[in-house]
């Protein structure tokens, strides 16, 4: 396979849809660095910004997501989706992909559609447990379907399906070899247990609420936190911890070192984003899962259980997150049976290598051609 290489990838609108985006990415460039690859986010996303910093080209649709609640709204919506597969064939048309790769996200699905009936052979990847519309939509079309979980043959072609698990950050890999290193890192003890909070790149409301209503119970529970708020969240948690100085807590809107974050902690708590369960799962990281209920189809709900039915992490309702997380985070923390239990049974769903294996399925296209 030695002809040039011209890929898109399309998606994002979360750090769940970026980062395995860019790792695929990576992973094509390890394989050939001749390879030229486009990004298809939509404008002003987080993609816009984080596949720079990456250091790959991107353009932005104007599409926005369907509002859910108040229909009315969707004409708009309409409007920026016609003149974002407008948009997305004249990329296409420029750009000449031999292959369109979806990673999910609002941006996908215009970019897929137009390249498929544009003749561009195509490439989903499915990060839920519970296929998304928009990629069953897209299936029909697409030569490959790359996804995470077993029994996807309830929503795809069995014979288009592949098993590869989802992509995470490369510098995960070796996050655990780096525990005191970590520790140094945010300024924490060795001596204590630590519960990493995660609530996603833009953060999640019920989680910070949470741990701010109850924040008390760490400090008399001898528990030192590491807590990414998200962007939203940040103002105020960062205020709400002026009357907890000297407390150990370690408190942003977003964790640049997530090696890092991950190496301190001995309990995480966190959303159910595929993303969020994949690099958990990589790293036999104990978890309590929150699903956030804001989310097409309750996916995040369908992710969870699909690891409490393992036992192989816990599950807290978003309704229920206020009353029970933090107690039943620091009754987990303090138990290193259960904190054993949790990491073995959580690691054994773990699926290696899946940004190089996810291009495999790339290569295989691009030779038939």
């Amino acid at each position: 396979m030695e002809k040039e290489l011209r890929i898109i990838i399309s998606g994002g609108g979360t750090g769940g849809h970026i980062f395995p985006a860019v790792s695929i990415a990576n992973a094509i460039i390890e394989l050939r660095p001749d390879a030229e690859i486009l990004f298809v986010g939509a404008e002003g996303r987080m993609e816009m910004q984080r596949v720079p910093d990456a250091g790959y080209r991107i353009i932005g649709l104007p599409i926005a997501g369907f509002d859910r609640k108040h229909l009315w709204k969707n004409v708009s919506v309409l409007v920026k989706l016609a003149r974002s597969q407008w948009k997305a064939r004249s990329i296409i048309k420029n750009f000449r992909p031999q292959v369109a790769v979806g990673v999910g996200g609002y941006a996908s699905g215009p970019t897929l559609k137009t390249a498929g009936m544009m003749g561009v052979p195509t490439l989903i990847q499915e990060q839920n447990s519970y296929a998304g519309v928009t990629n069953k939509l897209l299936a029909k079309k697409a030569s490959k379907i790359c996804v995470a979980y077993e029994g996807m043959e309830k929503f795809f072609p069995a014979d288009k399906i592949v098993i590869t698990g989802n992509p995470v950050r490369q510098d995960l890999e070796e996050a655990l070899s780096k525990k005191e290193e970590a520790l140094a890192f945010f300024g924490l003890s060795p001596e204590k247990k630590t519960i990493l909070v995660v609530g996603g790149s833009l953060g999640a409301r019920t989680i910070n609420r949470s741990i701010q209503g109850d924040l008390d119970k760490f400090f008399a529970s001898d528990v030192q936190v590491i807590w990414q708020t998200g962007r939203y969240y940040y103002s105020d948690a960062s205020k709400h911890l002026k009357a907890y100085r000297g407390m150990p807590v370690w408190c942003s809107d977003f964790i640049t070192r997530m090696d890092y974050a991950y190496s301190a902690a001995d309990l995480v708590i966190s959303r159910a984003g595929a993303s969020s369960i994949s690099e958990l799962c990589l790293l036999g990281k104990p978890v309590v899962l929150v699903p956030s209920p804001n989310v097409a189809e309750d996916h995040q709900t369908k992710n969870a259980l699909a690891l409490v039915h393992k036992d192989a992490a816990v599950m807290i309702a978003d309704k229920d997150a206020e009353k029970d997380l933090v107690p039943t985070a620091l009754k987990i923390v303090h138990d290193d049976e259960r904190l054993c239990t949790l990491s073995r049974n959580i690691e054994t769903l773990a699926q290696r290598h899946s940004a190089d294996r996810i291009v495999d399925e790339i290569v295989k296209i691009i030779d038939k051609k």
